[in-house]
């Protein structure tokens, strides 16, 4: 499967041949292949951008992870402690449980930035406090969340001008760029559906 880059934490639960694991997955800053182990069945956590782990700085999970020790279909190990081994449907409690013990914390800054305020402190300080929560720079993170919109616009059935324009990218050769390191497909391949497996839900998104 095509691994598309991405600036959020997650945490991913999978089960093959009646063994659990559990594992937590750091950004990634480049498109890759990720293997799919056959009859593998996974639920996956998307955490909100900023969002960071007690038990390690972002900057260490960075295009990497750590997976998790002692992992049954009940229960997985994590920060010291014991936690319900997840399903789809309560994946959002989970999340919820993690923040109140303090596993999980969101750096608010973050999402500021990323809404274009301009917090009350020196750009330098600004940029330290982000690096920190996200392992990467404002920069990088807009590039990436752009680069997965584009494609998510692009599956949708847009034309790759149109998404160009609406992103801000100079021009289609610049979007071509962004879609082959970011995301790991061309714009027709996005609009064909074709390339193989990839780690993107492009059922998310929908233009009329």
């Amino acid at each position: 499967m095509t691994s598309v880059a991405g600036a959020r934490l997650g945490l991913v639960f999978w089960e093959q041949d009646g063994a659990a694991h559990a594992a937590v997955t750091g950004p990634e800053t480049r498109t890759g292949t990720a293997p799919v182990p056959e009859g593998a069945v996974f639920t996956g956590i998307d955490l909100a951008v900023g969002t960071t782990l007690r038990m390690a700085p972002t900057a260490d999970l960075l295009d990497g992870g750590v997976t998790l020790p002692d992992t049954s279909r009940r229960t997985f190990r994590l920060d010291g402690a014991r936690w319900q081994t997840p399903g789809p449907d309560d994946a959002e409690a989970l999340v919820e449980r993690l923040v109140r013990a303090g596993v999980l914390d969101r750096e608010p800054l973050v999402a500021d930035v990323l809404r274009g305020h301009r917090p009350a402190f020196s750009q330098r300080t600004v940029e330290r406090r982000f690096r920190a929560a996200t392992g990467l720079t404002r920069g990088a993170v807009r590039q990436i969340e752009r680069a997965r919109t584009a494609a998510l616009l692009l599956a949708a059935g847009a034309q790759a001008a149109d998404v160009a324009a609406e992103l801000g990218y100079f021009d289609e050769p610049h979007l071509a760029r962004a879609l082959r390191t970011y995301v790991g497909r061309t714009a027709r391949q996005l609009r064909e559906g074709a390339g193989g497996a990839i780690a993107l839900d492009v059922a998310q998104r929908r233009t009329s």
